[in-house]
């Protein structure tokens, strides 16, 4: 799809993304969640949905699919955060889209809720890598996901952040080998745009 298209498409359902952001910001607001102890949580899900719709023409395949990938931005922590279950993703999925649209945007949703585990990496383990990788977009929704926080960490100062910069600089050779697939479907194309602004950020 070329980038004109996809703002095309963007555009056409502007109305349907906007409602979904804000039944999205109101989840999370349900829950008393919070980014960084400062902003509402909906700070983090726009920012993610700000890279969708950056990159979103890489690796967008079809006209439907284009309200998915925002879906998947706007709502890839609920399931993790906002004690939302997948049968409830997948209804309210069906608010906005199509039966097929609603599957592929709750799946890319559930790919991206991290396992049960005691620590980071228990949480982020190879299941959850493989079931990334399994789903189509779910890797670039992950890859917009951690553009976002990286932007965050690394222009934020406070003690956290700081920490996160460390971890997210660490991490960032496994965490793109976890999520990358091999293959010509480009709906699981890890854009090199998007790459080159997260090596940039975090000088690597």
């Amino acid at each position: 799809m070329t980038e004109q298209d996809f703002n095309e498409c963007v555009n056409k359902y502007s109305q349907l993304i906007s409602e979904m952001r804000k039944e999205a910001h109101q989840l999370h607001a349900d829950v008393n969640q919070t980014y960084d102890k400062v902003h509402p949580y909906g700070y983090h899900l726009d920012m993610v949905a700000g890279a969708v719709q950056k990159y979103g023409f890489l690796v967008c395949a079809v006209e439907d699919d284009v309200v998915p990938l925002f879906f998947g931005a706007y709502y890839h922590d609920a399931m993790e955060d906002a004690r939302q279950t997948y049968n409830d993703i997948r209804r309210l999925a069906r608010h906005f889209m199509s039966e097929d649209q609603a599957y592929m945007a709750t799946e890319i949703v559930y790919a991206l809720t991290n396992d049960k585990g005691r620590t980071r990496a228990e949480r982020a383990g190879e299941k959850y890598y493989q079931g990334i990788r399994e789903t189509p977009y779910a890797p670039f929704v992950k890859l917009a996901d951690r553009l976002a926080n990286i932007t965050y960490s690394f222009s934020h100062a406070s003690k956290g952040n700081v920490h996160m910069k460390e971890v997210y600089q660490s991490e960032l050779p496994h965490f793109l080998s976890a999520i990358s697939v091999d293959g010509s479907d480009g709906r699981f194309y890890l854009p090199q745009p998007m790459l080159e602004e997260i090596k940039t950020i975090v000088c690597v």
